[in-house]
């Protein structure tokens, strides 16, 4: 489930933007109100995490040519906690508004309260066999087997089981898990997949994570073949 995060301040953003990943989420992070304008309106977005108040522009502009080519799901970030300002932004267009300071469990709230409104209710759950992995709940199952993960365990199969019945290459899973260039001699995907299998797979007769010669896994069920 792919977010779009609009938000200047570093600060803020950049943990941020590591939490939602931590939590499964995959993540575009833009600092500026035309940048945000031009992505909202090239790619598809569960949801998109605005705030207003942007460096060169106005945040609630963005929201506007946003609204004109998308009904996608919009949650204002924002340091104004007036009545009037929340009320002005829901009239723009927003469908949920949070005041700077918040919570981040707060946050994950509301954005499962937009996303369980709207679509995406079946790509919540993403499913393999006997294997489910929730995004909103953050839990991981296996025939009914509660699944206890790491975050970056939760990421690496989410990327995995979206992917699922396709190789993913190691320089693939470097990219959308660790989000940062990996030393080759480190092994940490590698060293990942194999605390990953022990926690999916060993426990179980049948396997769903695979290697693939050439340096992929590919997650899927081959108990049929």
């Amino acid at each position: 489930m792919r977010i779009l995060v609009i938000e200047d301040e570093p600060r803020l953003g950049d943990p941020l933007k590591k939490g939602l990943e931590e939590n499964g989420y995959a993540v575009d992070f833009v600092r500026g109100g035309a940048e945000a304008r031009y992505q909202a309106a090239e790619r598809d977005y569960a949801l998109i995490l605005l705030d207003v108040v942007l460096p060169g522009s106005d945040g609630f502009a963005a929201l506007q040519a946003i609204r004109r080519s998308s009904n996608v799901p919009v949650l204002v970030l924002t340091e104004r906690d007036k009545v009037e300002d929340r009320v002005h932004g829901l009239q723009q267009g927003a469908d949920d508004y949070l005041v700077k300071p918040f919570g981040f469990s707060e946050l994950l709230a509301r954005m499962r309260g937009l996303l369980q409104s709207g679509k995406p209710q079946e790509s919540a759950v993403l499913r393999l066999a006997g294997l489910e992995l929730d995004l909103a709940s953050g839990q991981c199952v296996r025939d009914r087997m509660r699944i206890e993960l790491t975050a970056k365990e939760f990421t690496l199969l989410a990327v995995l089981l979206r992917h699922r019945g396709q190789t993913v290459s190691r320089s693939a899973l470097t990219e959308q898990v660790w989000r940062t260039p990996l030393d080759s001699d480190t092994h940490v995907v590698e060293v990942a997949i194999r605390r990953l299998r022990s926690k999916i797979d060993d426990p179980f007769e049948a396997k769903l994570l695979h290697t693939v010669r050439g340096g992929g896994y590919v997650l899927e069920d081959r108990s049929w073949s």
